[in-house]
């Protein structure tokens, strides 16, 4: 009799004493709850919490911020695709100068936050900024009506900061497949008397689209998620919406009814790229032996320039303008780094990021384990439910947050005032809780995704080792699986916790009063026209944010 994997699980689930996929399955589910239920309470509002603002909101506001969202989405990701899928193609199909180093490179800019861009363009570009007093000294100019300037803070400005930092989701995806694809296809075409650029726009760009799709999907949740960089810059789109609707009219329930907006194009654009990743499946399959087989095309002359040019740009553009103009701010302000606000701040980022890490990752592992030991309905919809948390703005997640855990507060507090006539306060909804809750439903995804990965490097053999020779379900995971999955679940939590330290747009509206993290602290100042003073918070969440991206640009760097 054949021995399968699949026999084994069936004839081990329910034997001995230990986990048993069932059980698994329904912590799986309740898992997946914890995604679900902000969902269903943002509808929940929506729908029962009165229409008294809806006229104004349907004619003033909605109609605006919804343009504005769905323009600046489409030009960044237009924006992105360009850059991403040029530079991508460059470094795996070309050899220049530099190109080793800005294969690697490329990635930089995922290390800082679009807000932090933001800021540093503002500085960067304004009429005391170093460019405009490089045109001022060159053409003679004394005031700003001498001459004209693009103003940084409008759309194209927004669309500017947002492209230069989240270009490297499109680059990262496009330059794995243009490597697992080889030269086979392209010889081929070249053969049939196709140039280099028809090659790339008849052959290879078509077979890269679910990457490029993925790389545009992730681009566009990154972009509907920001608030700082948009309220700086004046763009005026849903998520700010949400936010001054909430904090500034007093409306929770026209904000909600903002946000099912919000969840409406979310839920568009993942069956876009669900639809489109289906009818490309041939596309993914590798081409040839080996990525080290690939033979590049050496470019000379000109071309070689160009291609080197393309490449440093945008490093330049999204990593190294604001680092420098953030870190100049920064080393005139070194005893800041002892201030009292900014030691609590950081601490703060670390007990929120912490918990946020722990609480994913043991979800994720649930998550992972439970889809290893056997599929089945429940953990199918339990993945899909925590890969859909990720595409929610933290504006959007914050208001499903806020409505069941302030539900249970006061339903603790009433409890209790009744029996021992003793009032709890908000437990959860008034306390960091409600950020951890948060960010985890937002970042599940990630640990899931990071941890499943590595369940997928050990072979299931393994399990049925362990059980042959006597070993329950609990006692394989303890002592045969959690150690070989140790550096995933460190990858896992460290991805977590430095995502969870840059998360602006979900603290800074459950935040209680008088807490600050790193985020909110450079956010207060820069909101106030201080981002000189934010630069010292902004620097650290910069430097937590090189780790993972070190750490990609290392394994690219390999495999180049």
């Amino acid at each position: 009799m054949q021995f399968t994997a699949k026999s084994f699980r069936r004839r081990y689930a329910s034997s001995g004493t230990g986990l048993s996929h069932r059980t698994l399955a329904t912590v799986a589910g309740l898992a997946s709850s914890i995604v679900l239920m902000p969902i269903l309470a943002i509808a929940w509002l929506a729908v029962s919490g009165g229409h008294a603002d809806w006229p104004h909101l349907i004619e003033h506001v909605i109609p605006r911020a919804t343009g504005r969202t769905l323009l600046l989405v489409s030009m960044t990701g237009a924006a992105t695709a360009v850059i991403g899928v040029v530079t991508a193609w460059l470094v795996a199909t070309c050899e220049f100068p530099l190109r080793r180093f800005l294969s690697a490179a490329l990635v930089l800019p995922l290390a800082i936050p679009t807000y932090l861009a933001a800021y540093a363009f503002g500085e960067f570009l304004t009429y005391t900024g170093p460019v405009q007093e490089l045109v001022r000294a060159l053409f003679g100019f004394r005031t700003s009506r001498d001459y004209w300037f693009p103003d940084v803070r409008s759309l194209g400005g927004a669309v500017l900061v947002m492209s230069s930092v989240l270009y490297p989701y499109i680059y990262l995806a496009c330059r794995s497949m243009f490597l697992m694809q080889g030269r086979a296809a392209a010889d081929v075409a070249r053969t049939l008397g196709a140039g280099p650029v028809r090659v790339f726009l008849r052959i290879q760009i078509p077979m890269a689209r679910p990457a490029i799709m993925i790389g545009l999907t992730l681009v566009a949740m990154e972009t509907l998620n920001d608030i700082g960089a948009v309220e700086f810059l004046g763009v005026q789109t849903l998520t700010f919406s949400i936010f001054d609707t909430w904090l500034n009219r007093g409306s929770l329930a026209g904000a909600a009814q903002i946000a099912c907006i919000m969840l409406v194009i979310v839920v568009g654009l993942m069956m876009i790229e669900r639809v489109a990743r289906r009818r490309q499946r041939f596309s993914s399959q590798k081409t040839t032996a080996s990525v080290h087989d690939v033979v590049r095309l050496k470019l000379t002359g000109w071309k070689k320039l160009a291609a080197t040019a393309a490449c440093l740009l945008p490093v330049l553009s999204g990593f190294a303008i604001p680092v420098l103009v953030l870190g100049n701010f920064a080393l005139k302000r070194i005893d800041q780094f002892l201030a009292p606000r900014l030691i609590d701040a950081f601490m703060h980022s670390v007990l929120v990021s912490g918990s946020t890490a722990v609480t994913a990752v043991f979800l994720g592992f649930v998550l992972a384990y439970a889809a290893r030991t056997g599929r089945s309905p429940i953990t199918d919809v339990a993945g899909r439910l925590a890969s859909f948390g990720y595409g929610v703005p933290g504006t959007v997640l914050a208001i499903g947050v806020l409505f069941p855990l302030a539900a249970i507060d006061n339903a603790i507090d009433a409890g209790l005032r009744d029996i021992f006539g003793v009032s709890t306060g908000l437990l959860l909804s008034g306390t960091s809780i409600a950020i951890v809750y948060a960010c985890t439903v937002r970042f599940l995804t990630m640990a899931e995704g990071t941890l499943d990965a590595g369940f997928h490097k050990l072979s299931p053999h393994l399990d049925m080792a362990a059980r042959a020779l006597g070993r329950t379900s609990a006692q394989t995971l303890r002592s045969v699986l959690l150690p070989m999955m140790r550096p995933a679940v460190l990858t896992a939590a460290l991805l977590v916790f430095i995502e969870t330290m840059k998360e602006l747009s979900a603290t800074i509206m459950l935040r209680p009063f008088n807490f600050n993290t790193l985020a909110t602290l450079v956010y207060e100042d820069a909101s106030r026209a201080r981002v000189e003073d934010a630069s010292v918070a902004a620097i650290i969440i910069v430097v937590a944010g090189m780790i993972p991206v070190i750490l990609v640009s290392r394994s690219l760097d390999d495999r180049s």
